[in-house]
């Protein structure tokens, strides 16, 4: 296949071989590509289904440098392990410094390879080729996904052998590079679990568990591979504000692949670092080690593990909950909205009730008239934002509750320059945006009542439109506006203590990043699971859309949520079995999965799950 050409280039009968009934696709390193002449992209490989296995085939002899270059390229899409095939198109000193690991550069199609030299003869024996692209993501080190944009251009030099006259690549790009197809057939995103720090749910004993998405090869022992990622600890954006009860150093006893038995019971062997841990610290790591694994193949219902020569522990998925609560565990009891008078109101969330009953309380009565709402985690309490926009009221949700005077008062001119829908977080306190142009900030209402705290949000650039904190308290998702443009904005929250005698907290919100990249507006926005958000927005010259997205930026499998015309506010749980439900111009409307869009009722808005 694709034997050395002249006088220009000619594509070979095939780049791959597929055996369907084996589930294999062999990629034959011959892709064709110039010795001279105009760029060329080496083809992603077309999306396979997620059950194929991709292999490599090795650099045939007296193979030309533009067949060892593609053959080299599209080795680096494959299931293989180590990249041991990749290798053989390298020399022996640069397979010895190479580190795929290190980075996965992602671009739009599959990188385009040209010849540096002016004829493209291979007279000499040394040659290098630009591998050309557009970035579209990274994933690092640490396999952490972030969008990228712009050029990428790397250059890649071969050497030919003086005793074999093998060609061979003596300067490979950094890392692995390869096409959004062949990214999104090879890797996928899994969450790995640590404990929130100076979180706690409430009134509840239990610690928030946050998730921290990364990025591995599907085909490529997933389960163990995410074993290792989580006994190294959290991402660099998130370790400031999470721990893992894995002590430092702690890592696998052996480099064997993790195999469930067949009762889906895991057991995993560490090192002698973590052979002192107690009982308690013990089923916090296991608990860690559930919630990980709780998404991949094959199933894992119960951890066991071992260190020292003995069982630490053993742990079953009821028993993890018992340890730490995830977001998408905390069920809500209710659907919150405001009906034709401005009250607040609530249906059973897991019923396709459509008959709502005002909540007991001020809010429920009519009190107050209201423009926006957030019901507390525990549904015990509420705060709505007048018709106005001007003030923010709280109140209990008990029957014969009263409602005092405002808590929070704007300045703003407009309604639209006056406070956003307020937000719980998972320790009850209360969250808001004063959207002043001449004061604009981000407040904390400790237990939603008292003086605010100003959030300090260093780096931030623009007004902050909307707030919703996700369930564990450690993460929080901005709707940001900056000249034309607004954007979903992710941080991470912390919490510290200034020094001064009342110990006053101080709140900061850090490195923000963008989880929309491709849209230019944003109109609605909630989390929607562990690390993943439901949002209303706009690409560039193009309509209203609805999509799911990552924490990251990137796009989670599956389908998006099915079309909705005139969407202006937009509400999910993290539990992702509860109905995803709108407003838009046909009143509150609801989706549950494998359904479609339902109609709750005509007259209502401001739709809220609790949070």
């Amino acid at each position: 296949m694709g034997a050395e050409r002249e006088g220009g280039a000619r594509r070979g009968p095939g780049r791959a071989v597929a055996y369907a009934a084996c589930g294999v696709v062999l990629l034959a390193g011959c892709a064709s590509m110039p010795d001279s002449g105009d760029l060329r992209g080496v083809e992603s490989t077309p999306r396979q289904d997620t059950q194929v296995r991709v292999f490599a085939m090795p650099p045939h002899e007296d193979a030309s440098s533009s067949e060892i270059v593609s053959g080299f390229l599209e080795a680096l899409t494959s299931d293989d392990p180590n990249y041991e095939i990749a290798r053989k198109y390298l020399t022996t000193e640069a397979s010895a410094k190479w580190r795929p690991l290190l980075s996965t550069t992602v671009l739009a199609d599959g990188p385009g390879a040209e010849p540096d030299r002016v004829g493209g003869r291979e007279e000499s024996d040394n040659l290098s080729y630009t591998l050309t692209g557009t970035k579209v993501a990274t994933v690092d080190a640490q396999q952490s996904y972030s969008p990228a944009s712009g050029d990428y251009s790397e250059t890649m030099h071969l050497t030919r052998d003086k005793k074999t006259r093998q060609w061979r690549i003596d300067v490979p790009p950094r890392g692995v590079v390869m096409g959004k197809s062949d990214f999104q057939r090879n890797y996928m995103s899994v969450d790995k679990y640590y404990f929130a720090t100076n979180t706690t749910l409430g009134t509840s004993p239990h610690t928030a568990a946050v998730a921290d998405p990364v990025y591995v090869r599907r085909n490529v022992d997933p389960l163990t591979e995410m074993v290792r990622s989580l006994l190294k600890g959290p991402t660099s954006w998130l370790d400031r504000a999470v721990r893992s009860s894995f002590p430092t150093g702690t890592a696998l006893k052996k480099d064997d692949s993790l195999t469930p038995d067949d009762q889906n019971r895991l057991t995993v062997p560490l090192n002698d670092k973590a052979a002192r841990v107690g009982p308690v610290k013990c089923n916090e790591m296991a608990a860690q080690l559930l919630f990980t694994l709780q998404n991949l193949t094959p199933t894992v219902d119960e951890v066991a593990l071992r260190a020292g020569g003995r069982q630490l522990c053993a742990l079953t998925e009821a028993g993890a909950e018992d340890v730490a609560a995830r977001g998408s565990v905390q069920g809500a009891e209710h659907l919150y909205f405001l009906d034709d008078k401005h009250r607040l109101v609530r249906l059973a969330a897991a019923i396709n009730d459509t008959k709502p009953d005002p909540v007991p309380g001020a809010l429920g009565e009519g009190e107050r008239e209201l423009h926006s709402v957030a019901v507390s985690r525990d549904e015990d309490m509420a705060a709505g934002v007048g018709t106005d926009g001007k003030e923010l009221y709280v109140g209990a949700l008990v029957a014969g509750g009263p409602l005092g005077d405002p808590e929070l008062t704007s300045a703003g001119r407009t309604p639209e320059e006056r406070l956003s829908a307020p937000s719980w977080d998972a320790q009850g306190d209360l969250w808001v945006a004063d959207r002043d142009p001449r004061n604009p900030r981000l407040l904390l209402l400790k237990e939603g009542v008292g003086d605010p705290l100003v959030v300090k949000t260093p780096g931030l650039q623009g007004r902050i439109e909307s707030v919703r904190v996700a369930a564990d308290g450690v993460r929080i998702a901005l709707v940001v506006k900056q000249g034309d443009k607004s954007s979903l904005l992710i941080g991470r929250i912390e919490r510290s203590e200034d020094g001064k005698a009342e110990e006053r907290s101080v709140v900061s919100v850090h490195e923000l990043r963008s989880a929309t990249p491709e849209l230019e507006e944003v109109t609605a926005m909630s989390w929607a699971g562990d690390s993943r958000l439901v949002v209303v927005g706009r690409e560039q010259g193009g309509v209203q859309t609805m999509r799911y997205v990552q924490v990251d930026g990137s796009t989670p499998e599956g389908p998006a949520p099915a079309a909705l015309s005139g969407v202006k506010e937009i509400t999910a749980s993290e539990d992702v079995g509860l109905p995803l439900v709108g407003y838009s111009e046909d009143g509150i409307v609801r989706l549950s999965p494998g359904a479609q869009w339902q109609k709750v009722v005509t007259d209502g808005t401001a739709p809220v799950y609790p949070g």
